[in-house]
């Protein structure tokens, strides 16, 4: 039997809820349980973190595993989850150190190869979890800059699961291409990361001309 535990954070509005993701594995029929009320999009996450886990090198474990979430009363949605439940399993699995993960915050969706993406609520989020005494965040590269905005937190931005995983196990991290498409990511559209000079999700320079300055008509919505 294996057991691991990694956290993130629910948002309820703009408030957020630290959320211990545990994991454990039973032997039996391979199985993945998930509880604590999940919406549509979480429950998701078994099929997402699977693949993910796979395709980044690390061995699915044939298991009966499940999946809690806690405090079991909050209700959580979204895909932010999906960096925790992995790190959560391959903790179980003994592919991490359970110790290592037990008290770091991880925040991101996973693709189906293992990139990290972004999501939203990533600042009330981190606000949360150092709110809550947690030093150590992990966040999708493209929102480290928001979350580094939050004092008192060590934050790591990471582009893919396997980069995670060397970083944990303290093995040489793989150079993982940046996801430069030329165009803005659909999660991050619009945003700009506030008092950073960075844009997140905006058009290159090269795009909307040299020398554009940020102006509020750049804001969606």
């Amino acid at each position: 039997m294996g057991y691991a535990r990694a956290c993130s954070v629910a948002l309820v509005g703009v408030e957020g809820v630290v959320v211990e993701v545990q994991a454990d594995l039973e032997p039996g029929v391979a199985a993945f349980t998930l509880v604590g009320l999940p919406d549509k999009s979480l429950i998701e996450s078994r099929d997402r973190v699977r693949a993910a886990v796979t395709n980044s090198g690390a061995e699915w474990p044939q298991k009966k595993l499940t999946v809690g979430l806690s405090p079991a009363s909050v209700p959580k949605s979204g895909s932010g989850f999906d960096l925790a439940v992995a790190c959560a399993v391959l903790g179980a699995a003994e592919r991490l150190d359970p110790a290592a993960i037990a008290d770091v915050v991880m925040i991101g969706e996973l693709g189906l190869d293992g990139r990290v993406r972004p999501v939203r609520g990533v600042l009330p989020a981190v606000l949360a979890a150092a709110e809550a005494g947690y030093q150590q965040v992990v966040v999708p590269e493209q929102t480290a800059g928001e979350a580094a905005l939050v004092p008192g937190v060590s934050v790591l931005g990471v582009r893919s699961l396997r980069q995670l995983i060397a970083v944990l196990c303290d093995e040489p991290v793989p150079d993982e291409p940046a996801d430069d498409r030329g165009r803005p990511d659909a999660m991050l559209a619009g945003l700009m990361v506030p008092g950073t000079g960075l844009g997140a999700g905006l058009a290159p320079a090269s795009v909307r001309g040299e020398g554009h300055t940020p102006d509020l008509a750049d804001v969606a919505g």
